[in-house]
């Protein structure tokens, strides 16, 4: 009787998990490109100097990758940053200045909202 119940159980867990999807996006200086977690295969790439939103599916993780190339090599000690806010289905918002030199940032599972703009001279 107990394995029975055991293996009931089991199966209901088995049964009521989803899988959770991984979003890849890349943010450089001047361009945004989405690719395929597993195997890499870009999947979209636009130009954008401005803000970048990223919308967050139910159950969907972020995989973030911050990628400011430094063209100069004087100054390649020089931290860039980026401003990125989380705003979450109740309405709250995270705001994060994360440094953006090929820097890798996961997010929580959605939904949620991801909105990645460069700091401005004050912030620095």
């Amino acid at each position: 009787m107990k394995k029975l119940m055991l293996a009931i159980l089991f199966l209901s867990l088995f049964l009521s998990s989803k899988s959770q999807d991984t979003t890849c996006t890349m943010v450089l200086q001047d361009e945004v490109i989405i690719f395929n977690f597993y195997n890499s295969e870009i999947i979209e790439r636009y130009d954008e100097d401005k803000e970048v939103l990223i919308e967050v599916g139910y159950r969907e993780v972020l995989c973030l990758h911050l990628y400011d190339q430094i063209e100069d090599s004087l100054q390649t000690s020089k931290k860039r940053k980026r401003k990125v806010t989380i705003i979450y289905p109740d309405g709250e918002r995270s705001v994060e200045k994360l440094l953006s030199n090929s820097n890798v940032y996961y997010t929580s599972i959605g939904p949620l909202k991801v909105i990645i703009s460069k700091l401005k001279r004050r912030y620095l």
